[in-house]
């Protein structure tokens, strides 16, 4: 007989977090961009103004930016670019 292992696996949320911002950003980056727009620009504006309406439906970019709030976003820039600005 053998007794089954259970293991608790503790994920870090804050990684989870912070791991899912850059894949929302990544994604809506390629649909503005597949559709012409300046990702930048556009993603600048909606982080700006709160008018979703600086991000296209395109790929359901729209939405999907909606998924993660802004504050959220921008304090992941802010952090990333500091981290890659002292190395």
């Amino acid at each position: 007989m053998s007794k089954q292992k259970t293991e608790t696996v503790a994920f870090k949320s804050d990684e989870v977090r912070r791991d899912n911002i850059r894949q929302v950003l990544k994604q809506v980056q390629a649909a503005l961009t597949e559709r012409g727009y300046n990702a930048v620009n556009q993603l600048s504006g909606y982080l700006i103004s709160d008018d979703p309406a600086y991000i296209s439906s395109h790929n359901n970019a729209r939405n999907l930016i909606q998924t993660v709030e802004r504050y959220e976003i921008i304090e992941e820039l802010v952090r990333t670019y500091l981290d890659d600005s002292n190395e």
